[in-house]
Formats: C-alpha cells, sequence, structure tokens
C-alpha cells in the first residue's frame, strides 16, 4: 500500500543477519524503498547485525561501502547458512525483551 499511495518505505530491521538478508531482498523489489535500517553496532545489540556466526561460509555477503549495503546475490535470501551453528543457538535460545530506555533522572525516554 505504501506504493501505490507513493509512500517512501523505510525498513527496520534489529534481528539479526537473516533478517537483514531477509530485509535487503524486500528493498531490491521495491520502487519505494528508501533506507534500509539495521542495528549494526547498537547498543542493544552488541553483536553486529551481520556477523558471520550463522551466516559464516559467506563472510562477504554483506558488503559496506560508502553507507551503501549490496543486496546479497546467492540462491534463496543471498545467504549460505552454517546449519550446525543454526542448531547449537537453537539448544541456547533467546530472550527477546523490548528495551526500555531512560533519561539519566530514571524516567522513560520511549518504549
Amino acid at each position: 500500500m505504501a506504493e501505490a499511495y507513493d509512500v517512501a518505505l523505510a525498513i527496520h530491521c534489529p534481528l539479526g543477519p537473516i533478517a537483514l538478508a531477509t530485509c535487503l531482498q524486500i528493498d531490491a523489489v521495491s520502487y519505494n524503498a528508501f533506507i534500509q535500517e539495521q542495528s549494526l553496532g547498537s547498543h542493544y545489540n552488541k553483536a553486529s547485525a551481520t556477523t558471520c556466526s550463522i551466516t559464516s561460509r559467506t563472510p562477504e555477503v554483506f558488503k559496506y561501502e560508502d553507507g551503501m549495503v549490496t543486496i546479497p546475490q546467492g540462491p534463496g535470501l543471498g545467504i549460505e547458512m552454517n546449519e550446525e551453528k543454526v542448531r547449537k543457538m537453537a539448544k541456547v535460545g533467546h530472550r527477546w525483551r523490548n528495551p526500555v530506555w531512560r533519561h539519566a533522572d530514571g524516567s522513560v525516554a520511549e518504549w
């Protein structure tokens, strides 16, 4: 609907390399894609959004230059999964919770 109403598309991606690869593929086919947001180096994502822990077979897939990232060109999402690492991490699991950012006085900055 954003394209139908000539509204720019800015996909936010804080979840990691698989989600980022997915978002980049959507960007590639969206006429109105304006910017790809991600959590690269963010305080709540200490591990880079493009770490090679899951895409270790293709570490060069997310190539950044002058603030731009290339669209992965391989089959599917354009990344090659390290299935052994995914299985290992699935056993650990995760407990994603939205962070609560606070000002210095303790008041809530945003939620």
